[in-house]
């Protein structure tokens, strides 16, 4: 199994990529209501997803108070696909079992 990317895994970074691949951009305070993450915590992470090259950000003021937009790179893209890739193979064979997972004839560990 592939091992999943450690810099997405973490809960904050993989909200702040889930959001993006869901939208065009979001500024931070969307970004911080939806995960409900401290201001710090948030500039943290969004800072190492930009190192990454996993984000773009924006940086600008509207009327006089400053302003953060961030966007998904198609790098971020890429490795967040990869990213749900590994994460559904380390599933797959439990969302395949049937209801009754006595069925198949496997012992079922206690």
């Amino acid at each position: 199994m592939k091992d999943l990317n450690p810099l997405i895994h973490s809960q904050l970074r993989l909200s702040v990529l889930s959001i993006l691949m869901s939208v065009e951009e979001a500024d931070f305070m969307y970004m911080k209501q939806k995960t409900e993450a401290t201001t710090g915590n948030l500039s943290v992470q969004i800072t190492k997803l930009e190192e990454a090259g996993y984000i773009s950000v924006e940086k600008t003021f509207h009327q006089k108070r400053p302003r953060t937009v961030c966007r998904m790179t198609d790098a971020g893209r890429k490795a967040f696909m990869e990213y749900v890739e590994a994460l559904q193979g380390y599933v797959a064979p439990f969302i395949s079992q049937t209801e009754d997972p006595t069925a198949t004839g496997e012992t079922v560990p206690c």
